[in-house]
């Protein structure tokens, strides 16, 4: 199963593109849908939001009447954080219900207007977000939902940054033309992406990562070697730390286009991590194991990775970051570097000397 995090700003269109990955057979699980469920009539959601901010936001039918819980909690962010405790866990336990019913090959969308927000992006195998400029959401909103230009500016404001949904996406699906343009852009991505990376997922089978000469570097290689080191921590499980590594670490540093993660694990719980990367597509290479590595790939089409697991604290998870921290810091030894990409006894030497004269300590973080 590959579960697919959709986001994107409030009329930015992600309702669009969450139908047509429904009409292309998706799983669609729509958070704000569940969030109406497990606050209907009825529900003991409902009678602790009606405990917790009165009888006044109620419908004379008796179920919630949105527009007054709104002005309760919009702008009060106390009171916005009591409502999230009572909806966000109902809605978590919904998710995963209709999660474990779906098939062993299913794509599941999961349509999460706050996935940024709620700091959720490295739960999924892949995140989209659908995009479209400020002004443009501003007109859409005003235009199609009869909202007040202020109270629409407002609610944007209120959201996360465009560059914060951004930095969380494997794919921005641009969203300012025609709905035709965003829906043949969420087919060209469900066939050409989605349906291979759940193959191959389900497979255990990790894409070949790529050869050949060195590339320019690319300013996203920083942000998406980030949001991929979160995510294969996540999977790897507690206690471990990614890190992005190797050349596409190093800024201004031409390589191939291959991100390379390394993490650092405790030995004894190897086996535990494993099975939690090859269950969130990032599958063990063949024979990928020698003296205290142990090596995976990624099952995304769209994105090769490596993955290298060392001890932490282990002699070749410090040389791995000290190579990176050396180069990025050292800009002669960087050029150097990019006219002859080698790694030799010579370089590590000076590595060392810049470690020992710079007070240089490997970090867990990135």
């Amino acid at each position: 199963m590959l579960r697919v995090g959709l986001t994107g700003g409030i009329g930015s269109g992600k309702s669009t593109a969450a139908r047509r990955f429904a009409e292309r057979g998706a799983v669609l699980v729509d958070s704000d849908v569940l969030a109406r469920d497990v606050v209907a009539p009825g529900t003991t959601g409902l009678g602790e939001i009606v405990a917790t901010f009165g009888t006044g936001v109620l419908a004379p039918d008796g179920s919630l009447e949105r527009p007054a819980l709104a002005a309760v909690v919009f702008g009060d962010p106390e009171a916005r954080a009591r409502l999230n405790a009572i909806v966000h866990p109902r809605v978590r336990e919904r998710t995963e219900e209709l999660v474990a019913a779906a098939a062993g090959d299913a794509i599941v969308v999961q349509d999460v207007p706050l996935l940024v927000e709620t700091g959720s992006p490295a739960a999924f195998a892949l995140v989209v977000v659908v995009d479209a400029d400020p002004e443009v959401r501003v007109r859409r909103l005003v235009d199609a939902r009869g909202m007040a230009e202020a109270d629409a500016r407002a609610r944007i404001a209120a959201q996360a940054s465009d560059d914060a949904r951004r930095a969380a996406a494997d794919v921005v699906l641009d969203n300012g033309g025609s709905p035709e343009a965003l829906r043949a852009a969420v087919d060209d991505l469900w066939h050409g992406r989605l349906v291979p990376f759940e193959a191959n997922l389900r497979a255990r089978r990790p894409v070949p990562a790529p050869s050949g000469r060195p590339v320019e570097a690319d300013p996203r290689w920083a942000v998406d070697g980030a949001r991929l080191a979160s995510r294969v921590a996540r999977a790897a499980g507690r206690g471990a730390h990614g890190a992005h590594v190797g050349p596409t670490a190093v800024p201004g540093l031409p390589a191939v286009d291959v991100l390379d993660l390394q993490v650092g694990v405790d030995p004894a719980t190897i086996d535990t991590v494993r099975t939690g990367l090859d269950a969130a597509g990032f599958p063990r290479v063949d024979g990928g194991t020698s003296a205290g590595e142990w090596w995976h790939g990624g099952a995304d089409p769209g994105r090769p990775v490596r993955v290298v697991l060392r001890p932490a604290g282990s002699p070749a998870w410090r040389a791995t970051l000290l190579w990176r921290d050396w180069l990025r810091a050292d800009g002669a030894s960087r050029a150097e570097y990019g006219d002859r990409p080698t790694s030799s006894s010579t370089s590590f030497t000076r590595a060392e000397e810049w470690a020992a004269s710079s007070g240089w300590t490997p970090s867990l973080d990135e």
